[in-house]
């Protein structure tokens, strides 16, 4: 799924929809520990009008993530931090890549469609060259000045 929702109705791994005693359970973490990954930036969620927080299932996937990294990895909660930076501007740069790739193939397709217009435009009402029947050879030699 890319995120959007068709209807307000439907949810998708981005809607926010878990308060943090379930997003804890989700995880495996303790909600204080995911109030601390909130307070560091790994992990963001959506506040609610009264600044609850409220997890996607995304978030969970992080979280769990978080927590892969940090206990079996032994990767640092800033170097983990670091990483989930540099995994989304992957992601993005990769989204802007199939974006232009796709500008690409518009912008050449208007140009084959713009040369086949051209093409078309030609006058046909010309007459065509075409070569003698037959062939002749002709030297030429200049004259010699006389001496």
């Amino acid at each position: 799924m890319d995120g959007r929702r068709r209807n307000p109705f439907e949810l998708t791994d981005d809607s926010p929809v878990y308060v943090i005693s379930v997003a804890a359970q989700l995880s495996g973490l303790h909600p204080q520990t995911l109030r601390q990954y909130d307070r560091l930036g790994l992990v963001s969620p959506d506040r609610t009008a009264g600044r609850g927080r409220r997890y996607s299932a995304r978030d969970i996937e992080l979280l769990r993530t978080v927590q892969q990294l940090s206990q079996d990895e032994g990767i640092n909660l800033a170097g983990i931090k670091r990483i989930i930076e540099l995994e989304n501007q992957v992601a993005a740069l990769q989204q802007r890549v199939a974006e232009l790739a796709a500008a690409v193939d518009g912008a050449a397709a208007a140009m084959q469609q713009r040369e086949a217009q051209v093409h078309a435009s030609y006058r046909r009402d010309l007459v065509p060259y075409q070569p003698p029947q037959q062939s002749a050879l002709v030297v030429w030699r200049p004259k010699r000045p006389q001496d």
